[in-house]
C-alpha cells in the first residue's frame, strides 16, 4: 500500500504542520509515504493507493482542500467547520459569486440570500452557522477525525462513508522549567499559569483574565504568561490594562516551537479554554498533558470527552468565571492536587496518544480502505514488559562470599564493597545447569557463587589484558570447597569477546563500564552478540546523578565518585573513571544496545545513606525534580530484545549517529 499526504508542514504556522510532520516520522516505518506540502508540487496521484489530506480551517490548507476535490482520497477532519478556509477561497481571491454558491450549495438558498448581505457589509459571515463541509465531504473516500463530536457533525452533515477516530497524537517533551522560569524573572515557588497557542477571542482569554484579576487579590504573587500570536480581534494590551493586570500578566507572542514548550513547561497551570467549538482538538492541550501540567478546559466538544482525572472542565455560560477562579485558587493553593493531576495527565497520553500507536491506527484503517473492507481497531496485543528475573530467594550470605578471599587485600576489598557484591548477587537471574554465565573484570569474589549458589553450568571470567590470553584459576574457600575457572584476557572496547553468538544467558558487567575511555558501545554491543535470545545484563556503575554527586558539586567539588588521577610512580590500583553516567543515560545506552530494561535501581554503594544529604532531596523537591534513583549506585538487569539500535548514538558520540 503506497501512500501520499497531503499537508502543510513547518514552518507553517499551523498546528496541524508540526502535527503532519511528526505523524510522517512514524507512519513512513509502517508504510511507504511520500508528502506533498505546498500547491504547484509535483507528484503523479495515479501512483498512490491511497492520499491522506490533513484538512485545517486556516489558509495554510487552501491547497489540501482544492486537490482533495480534484484527488479523492482520506480527509483527516481536524474539526467540524472549514467555512474559514472557504472564505480564503472566495472572498479573500475576490470571488464572491463563488462564494455566494458555496453557500446556497451548502445550505440553500436563504444561506445565499445571507451572503449577500455579507458581501454588502450589512453582516459577517455565519461562520458558526454554515459549516462548509459538504462538498469535500461528498468527494471523499473515508474521514479520521479525532474525536465522537467530530464525527457526529459529519454524519449530520451526510457524509456515509467510513470514519475512523484515531486519537491526536501526544509529544512527551522534555524541557527545563527552571531555565524558562530565569528567563521570565521567576523563582521556583511562583504560582505561573499559562495559555498558549493562537490567541484567538473564541479562547476565553477575557474571562479567563477577568478569573486571575479576582485571584491576584489573595495570591499577590501569581503570574500569567499569554505565548502565541495575537489576533488582531483581541487587543491584548488594552485589555491587561483595563483590568490593572500590567505588572502580573505578560504576553510573549508566536515563539518557536522549543521556546512555546520551554514556557508551557515553566507553568504549573495550563487554561486551554474556547467557546464555540467546532470539534477541534487541541495540540497545544496534548502537549500540555504530555509536560504533565494541571489543565482547565471548557467543557464543550471533544474536550468533554477527556478522562476526568486527567484535567478540570469548565462549563461555559453563567458561573464560568466564577469556576475559572475557584479551580486556579485551588491548584495555587495545593500545589500537591496539581501535580498529582499532571502525572495522571502524561500517564494517560503515553498509553492512549502515543504516537506510534497512533500511526498503526493511521495504517491499519487506510488499509481497510484501500481493500474495500470494514474497519474496526483491534489493538495489537500489548506486549508486555518482558518481568524481571526472580530474586533468588535466598541470596549468598556474605559470609559465604568472605569465604573465597582469605587474602587479606581480597578481603578488605570485597568487605569494602560488600553492599554492591550483595545486590549484585541478589538481582543476578538464577541459572541451570545448562546455563553459562559471564562475569566481566572477575576478582573471584562473588565468583564462586555463581555456579555453587546461583547454580550456572559454566563461570567464565574475564580481564583486561592482551587479547588471546587465559588464566586459569583455582581457589579454595576457608571450609575446603574447591573452584576452577577460566579468566580470559582481551579490552572489552577494542577486542571482539572470544566467544561465539549466543554462548551465555547472563552477562554480568559490574563496575566496567565508568572506566571505559574510547568505545563503550563496542563492549555492549559484543555482549549483545555473545547473550542467546533472551539473555540477562546485569550491569553496575556509579550513579552520577545521585544526591551525593548534587551536594558535592553544589558545594564546589567533583561530583565523581573516583575522578582521580594515579600517580606515575605508583600505577598499582584501581583504574580511574572516566565517565559516570546517570540512570536516564543507562537506560538509553542499553535500549541503544538491543536491550529491554526489566529492573533499574539505585541503592548504596559503600555505606548506607546517610541522613546530612536530605538538605539536597528536599532542594529537589523544592524545584520540582525527581526524587528517585538518587542513590549512588545504578543497578540495572535488561533482557536482550534484538540486535543493537545504534551503534553510535549521538548523545554519547560526537560525529552524528546511526
Amino acid at each position: 500500500m503506497r501512500v501520499a499526504m497531503v499537508s502543510p508542514l513547518p514552518p507553517s504556522k499551523s498546528g496541524i504542520a508540526d502535527y503532519s510532520a511528526t505523524l510522517a516520522q512514524h507512519l513512513s516505518a509502517l508504510v511507504p509515504l511520500d508528502l506533498v506540502s505546498q500547491a504547484g508540487a509535483r507528484w503523479e496521484p495515479s501512483r498512490y493507493d491511497v492520499i491522506l489530506y490533513q484538512m485545517g480551517n486556516n489558509p495554510w490548507h487552501d491547497f489540501v482542500y482544492e486537490l482533495a476535490l480534484q484527488h479523492p482520497g482520506v480527509v483527516v477532519l481536524h474539526e467540524a467547520n472549514l467555512h474559514h478556509l472557504l472564505v480564503e477561497l472566495t472572498i479573500r481571491r475576490g470571488d464572491w459569486e463563488a462564494y455566494l454558491a458555496e453557500l446556497e450549495y451548502e445550505a440553500g438558498a436563504e444561506a445565499a440570500a445571507r451572503g449577500r448581505r455579507v458581501r454588502a457589509g450589512e453582516i459577517g459571515p455565519d461562520y458558526d452557522g454554515v459549516p462548509m463541509l459538504r462538498r469535500l465531504l461528498e468527494r471523499s473516500r473515508a474521514l479520521i477525525v479525532h474525536s465522537r463530536y467530530v464525527a457526529e457533525r459529519a454524519r449530520e452533515a451526510g457524509f456515509s462513508g467510513p470514519i475512523a477516530c484515531i486519537p491526536h497524537g501526544a509529544w512527551i517533551p522534555d524541557a527545563d522549567r527552571m531555565a524558562y522560569r530565569s528567563r521570565l524573572g521567576l523563582d521556583e515557588t511562583t504560582p505561573l499559569i499559562g495559555i498558549f497557542g493562537h490567541l484567538k477571542p473564541y479562547k476565553r482569554i477575557p474571562e479567563a483574565l477577568r478569573a486571575f484579576r479576582r485571584l491576584v487579590r489573595l495570591q499577590p504573587r501569581a503570574r500569567l504568561i499569554l505565548v502565541g500570536e495575537p489576533h488582531p480581534d483581541l487587543p491584548l494590551g488594552p485589555l491587561l490594562q483595563s483590568l490593572d493586570l500590567e505588572a502580573h500578566a505578560r504576553v510573549l507572542g508566536y515563539t518557536p516551537i522549543e521556546d512555546f514548550t520551554g514556557y508551557m513547561a515553566a507553568c504549573d497551570i495550563v487554561l486551554n479554554l474556547r467557546y464555540p467549538t467546532v470539534g477541534e482538538t487541541s495540540g497545544s492541550l496534548l502537549r500540555a498533558l504530555g509536560l504533565g501540567k494541571a489543565v482547565l478546559v471548557s467543557d464543550v466538544g471533544a474536550f468533554s470527552e477527556l478522562p476526568e482525572e486527567v484535567c478540570l472542565k469548565v462549563n461555559v455560560g453563567p458561573g464560568e468565571e466564577d469556576l475559572i477562579f475557584e479551580y486556579l485558587n485551588l491548584l495555587v493553593m495545593r500545589p500537591d492536587l496539581a501535580r498529582a493531576m499532571g502525572e495522571r495527565a502524561r500517564a494517560w497520553v503515553e498509553k492512549e496518544c502515543a504516537w506510534p500507536l497512533v500511526a498503526r491506527r493511521y495504517a491499519s484503517f487506510l488499509e481497510a480502505v484501500v481493500e474495500g473492507r470494514a474497519w474496526e481497531w483491534e489493538p495489537p496485543e500489548a506486549t508486555p514488559p518482558p518481568p524481571a528475573p526472580p530474586l533468588i530467594e535466598s541470596p549468598p550470605k556474605f559470609d559465604y562470599v568472605l569465604a573465597w578471599t582469605p587474602e587479606p587485600e581480597a578481603r578488605q576489598y570485597a568487605e569494602t564493597h560488600r553492599t554492591r557484591l550483595e545486590t549484585t548477587l541478589a538481582i543476578t537471574p538464577a541459572g541451570g545447569p545448562e546455563d553459562r554465565i559471564l562475569e566481566m573484570g572477575a576478582y573471584l569474589q562473588i565468583t564462586p557463587a555463581l555456579r555453587t549458589r546461583l547454580g550456572y553450568g559454566e563461570v567464565r571470567g574475564c580481564y583486561l589484558g592482551p587479547a588471546g590470553g587465559i588464566e586459569h584459576h583455582t581457589v579454595v574457600s576457608q571450609e575446603g570447597e574447591r573452584f576452577e575457572c577460566d579468566v580470559d584476557l582481551f579490552d572489552a572496547e577494542r577486542d571482539p569477546f572470544p566467544y561465539p553468538d549466543g554462548y551465555f544467558a547472563t552477562v554480568l558487567c559490574c563496575e566496567i563500564l565508568e572506566h571505559l575511555a574510547l568505545d563503550p558501545m563496542h563492549m555492549l554491543a559484543e555482549i549483545n552478540r555473545v547473550l542467546r535470545d533472551g539473555g540477562h545484563l546485569v550491569l553496575s556503575t556509579p550513579n552520577a546523578a545521585s544526591l551525593r554527586a548534587i551536594s558535592a558539586i553544589l558545594q564546589g567539588y567533583h561530583p565523581g565518585l573516583f575522578a582521580h588521577y594515579l600517580r606515575p610512580d605508583r600505577r598499582a590500583g584501581e583504574p580511574r573513571h572516566h565517565r559516570e553516567y546517570t540512570p536516564r543515560e543507562i537506560r538509553q545506552l542499553v535500549e541503544d544496545a538491543g536491550f529491554i530494561v526489566v529492573r533499574m535501581e539505585t541503592g548504596p554503594y559503600r555505606e548506607r545513606p546517610r541522613p546530612d544529604l536530605l538538605w539536597v532531596r528536599h532542594l529537589l523537591e523544592r524545584y520540582r525534580l525527581p526524587t528517585e534513583l538518587r542513590d549512588d549506585a545504578i543497578y540495572v538487569v535488561a533482557r536482550k530484545a534484538g540486535s543493537v539500535r545504534r551503534r553510535y548514538p549521538d548523545w554519547l558520540y560526537t560525529g552524528g549517529g546511526q
